[in-house]
């Protein structure tokens, strides 16, 4: 058996995925991501990240082979494979759509066809976590920006996935509530994978980032050493 920190959650070989319009967003992508690890995903718009995220929880298939936690991406498996992995999109107004908070947070746990009293614990614990708690009867669509940030972590967090897959999670948030943003993720013990242009944010967040440009992988690295790179930095419009 692989130790803990050694085994792998992510595993991506040869990933390509080409748009119906025939636009190529991604070009033999390959990754291995360890359980536990904080990787950043880096690269300028276009860059195909979000592609990726897609194709991690099966929302997008393209050719190649994607596998979470030994299990490989494919319909057979969907429903374990959306359990494990938790994708937290940029814009909260895409995932939150019911009249109240624990609506939208119970939703995943009742679909998983748990018991009543399980759904009001795993609603309650994820709140919690987030910094919400006692916001279950709240509309979701009177709140600020940066609460909804968290209540769509919350019906992620619901889940009780392995992986989280972040889409530039600080972005639009004032100073404050992107630090407490940070600090909230980086409080999380599970593998996470952090799309962002926000250099400063992967640096305190991540121990590896990856540098994606026209679709493919560019750089992987520790953290300190592709954020020590200008030259790197500035062919790929990160500075």
């Amino acid at each position: 058996m692989i130790p803990l920190a050694q085994e792998i959650a992510v595993r991506v070989t040869d990933l390509s995925y080409r748009y119906p319009d025939g636009t190529e967003a991604l070009s033999g992508v390959n990754l291995v991501v360890r359980r536990g690890e904080s990787l950043g995903i880096l690269g300028p718009n276009g860059a195909g990240k979000s592609t990726f995220a897609l194709h991690l929880n099966g929302i997008l298939s393209g050719d190649g082979h994607v596998e979470i936690m030994g299990l490989q991406v494919n319909k057979k498996n969907i429903r374990e494979i959306r359990r494990m992995v938790g994708l937290v999109f940029q814009d909260p107004d895409d995932q939150l759509f019911s009249p109240t908070v624990r609506e939208d947070v119970a939703f995943g746990p009742l679909n998983q066809r748990l018991e009543p009293e399980q759904v009001d614990h795993v609603v309650s614990r994820a709140l919690r976590w987030v910094g919400m708690e006692g916001a279950e009867k709240r509309s979701p669509f009177h709140m600020s920006f940066g609460e909804k940030k968290r209540i769509a972590l919350a019906t992620v967090l619901s889940m009780d996935p392995e992986i989280l897959v972040l889409d530039e999670p600080v972005s639009n948030l004032d100073p404050r509530g992107r630090r407490t943003f940070i600090e909230l993720i980086d409080s999380l013990n599970v593998t996470k994978l952090i799309i962002a242009h926000d250099l400063a944010m992967a640096r305190a967040i991540c121990g590896r980032v990856v540098v994606m440009d026209g679709g493919t992988v560019v750089a992987d690295g520790e953290t300190s050493s592709i954020l020590g790179d200008p030259e790197l930095l500035e062919r790929h419009s990160l500075m």
